[in-house]
């Protein structure tokens, strides 16, 4: 092909390359041309045993059916695929067992860095990568002494303890996920501890934690609402545990808003959109997934780089304000 093209080798190689620097652009153009017509194609596997790159990234998350996962994800392959990678996505279903073979895998087609989307208080993933030598960024969720990009989740959690409060609500239930992940553990601490700074702490017996998805909401509800004094609010960690609670609040013949409020997390699209609206605390799920992968190909590249927290927004609507 560089025959054709009356080049050097190494010019036809770069100019097929995703970093064609220093080829003017009329070559890039005349050789990629005449590559389209003949039919050829980069072999990247045999790229990458040249460069010692696989221009991969592995993608650890819990499942995809996870909408604010999924708009992350999104958004990750959308930013790796601009900078010349291809993203690999594996769900964990939070499990240790199937993120460990997920890993495994993963590691085997020698991903260039991973993003870890499913950390938990004592996950060792991390660590493994270090030992390994293998760049990673933890994304929506954090743990102490790692690599992060996520939403400030106990400034949100407060967030919504100071929209209740506002509101003149005393006694309130949070639904709190899963407190091994951060955006359970700390969107229910930031919730809390408003709370008790404003003299009306939220009992243990008022917090349930049944993890994340509408099934565990519909259940947490249930719970709270069961009780011999039920909250008039409830809080739940993430919009779609926030749906389950609102089938709870039905099913138990009550009104949202003028009988049990009710905040979710993230603020997904359908928030919005739902027939009652949902007020939600808002993450921007974008930013989150583009700068999860700036930051990891900062350290591919080895520079320094630093954890980010993403401010989070208050976004009321009928489930605690009237139209």
């Amino acid at each position: 092909m560089a025959r054709h093209a009356q080049v050097h080798v190494s010019t036809a190689s770069r100019a097929l390359s995703d970093d064609s620097a220093g080829i003017s652009t009329e070559t890039v153009r005349r050789v990629r041309e005449l590559a389209a017509m003949l039919g050829y194609h980069r072999n990247l596997g045999a790229a990458g045993l040249r460069t010692g790159t696989s221009r991969l990234i592995g993608v650890l998350v819990p499942r995809l059916t996870d909408l604010a996962l999924a708009s992350i994800y999104e958004s990750i392959d959308a930013t790796a695929e601009s900078a010349g990678y291809s993203t690999v996505v594996a769900n964990t279903y939070d499990d240790p067992g199937h993120r460990r073979a997920r890993l495994d895998a993963m590691l085997s087609r020698r991903m260039d860095g991973v993003i870890i989307g499913d950390s938990h208080i004592g996950d060792a993933a991390g660590y493994e990568l270090q030992s390994r030598g293998v760049p990673y960024v933890l994304v929506m969720r954090r743990l102490e002494g790692h690599l992060s990009v996520s939403t400030d989740d106990e400034l949100g959690g407060r967030l919504a303890a100071e929209h209740l409060l506002n509101l003149g609500h005393k006694r309130v239930g949070v639904i709190a996920g899963d407190l091994l992940a951060s955006t359970g553990r700390e969107r229910s601490q930031g919730f809390r501890r408003a709370f008790e700074a404003a003299g009306f702490p939220v009992g243990d017996q008022y917090v349930v934690s049944t993890g994340f998805g509408t099934a565990a909401g519909r259940v947490a509800g249930a719970q709270l609402l069961e009780l011999r004094e039920p909250p008039t609010a409830i809080f739940a960690v993430d919009d779609l545990t926030a749906i389950g609670a609102m089938g709870s609040i039905r099913a138990a013949g009550k009104r949202l808003r003028v009988d049990v409020a009710l905040i979710g997390y993230n603020d997904l699209l359908l928030a919005a959109n739902l027939p009652v609206p949902l007020t939600s605390i808002r993450s921007d799920l974008s930013a989150m997934g583009r700068l999860s992968v700036e930051a990891l190909l900062q350290s591919i590249g080895g520079k320094p780089t630093v954890s980010t927290l993403l401010p989070p927004v208050l976004v009321p609507r009928a489930t605690t304000v009237a139209d």
